[in-house]
């Protein structure tokens, strides 16, 4: 028997997401199922190769929904969860009881781990750790942005490896050693801390980078870092550097996709007003109400900083 496991790629809420449904279906579903895994990230265009279902089954975690009948499982918890209308007719008349959806729920891991447990009989006791620190990150319930860009705990370490590392191959390890170890020795384990060494550094010099570059005005705080070749950066430090602001926007380029990325902040003195999200949708992007992406071709840089300067103007608003 085997399972292919498609996941929401680099992304914490997507490794720990994969790793949940691996537990639940080795345990409840098929205890001897050889599971492959593959990485999903979003991009322009059509996100799927509908060859990737080569599975006796094929699931999809934490990412937009595929019409097609080689789907068997799929799991998903953002506004933006389909690519187009047809997508969702052909959703809302699967009758199969393994597709599910909830736009509420901070984590597409705690979506997972609750119906598991409630639909399925599955002990979600010993995800706790890893389903309260999904929760956490991908519901941005820090105790304060500092908590999330000095990146003291474990956890957060973690994160930043399945983040930045750009090894496909270790996250997919870490996946598999999630399924089977607790979340802390993962975390702490030599190889992930080896990994995070390098990746802490950079992290360092992005928010000194982020630091000079940011503009901060009408509570949108916008920084392009084209340039200086950063693919990604931690989506907290415009909160750590500028408390005050409401929203950010950013502009960065890596070999797939030129990426703008929309946020707010979570301790903002004055409330968010705007859906991100539905703002994103407009561009072939999409997200949550309180955070968003867009992705346009890695030549298209030109694109995206008059979009980028469309949003930030919306915003100030």
């Amino acid at each position: 028997m085997k399972l292919r496991l498609l996941y929401h790629g680099h992304c914490f809420d997507g490794v720990a997401s994969a790793a949940v449904f691996t537990r639940f279906y080795k345990e409840r579903i098929h205890r001897e199922a050889e599971v492959n895994y593959g990485g999903l990230l979003h991009r322009p265009g059509n996100l799927f190769d509908l060859n990737l279902f080569d599975g006796d089954e094929n699931a999809i975690v934490d990412f937009k929904y595929a019409a097609s009948d080689k789907l068997t499982w799929w799991f998903d918890h953002h506004q933006s969860a389909f690519l187009t209308s047809e997508d969702e007719v052909h959703f809302r008349a699967d009758r199969s009881g393994k597709k599910f959806l909830d736009a509420t729920r901070k984590s597409c891991t705690e979506f997972i781990a609750d119906i598991a447990h409630s639909q399925f009989g599955y002990d979600d006791a010993p995800v706790k750790s890893l389903v309260d620190w999904a929760h956490i990150i991908d519901g941005a319930l820090y105790e304060s942005a500092a908590q999330c860009v000095e990146l003291k705990e474990p956890a957060l370490q973690l994160m930043q490896v399945i983040e930045a590392d750009p090894d496909d191959s270790f996250v997919e390890t870490v996946i598999r050693e999630l399924a089977v170890k607790s979340l802390d020795e993962v975390a702490t384990s030599a190889e992930v801390q080896r990994r995070f060494k390098p990746i802490l550094k950079q992290h360092l010099e992005t928010l000194e980078t982020i630091r000079r570059k940011a503009i901060l005005e009408n509570g949108v705080v916008r920084f392009d870092l084209i340039d200086e070749g950063y693919e990604g950066f931690n989506k907290f430090i415009p909160y750590y550097l500028y408390p005050d602001t409401t929203y950010s926007v950013a502009l960065t380029r890596g070999s797939q996709r030129t990426k703008i990325s929309v946020g707010s902040n979570p301790w903002s003195p004055k409330p968010r007003t705007h859906n991100i999200a539905k703002i994103c949708e407009r561009y072939g992007g999409g997200g949550h109400a309180v955070v968003g992406a867009i992705s346009f071709r890695p030549d298209e840089v030109e694109r995206g900083r008059e979009v980028m300067r469309e949003i930030v103007e919306e915003l100030s608003t």
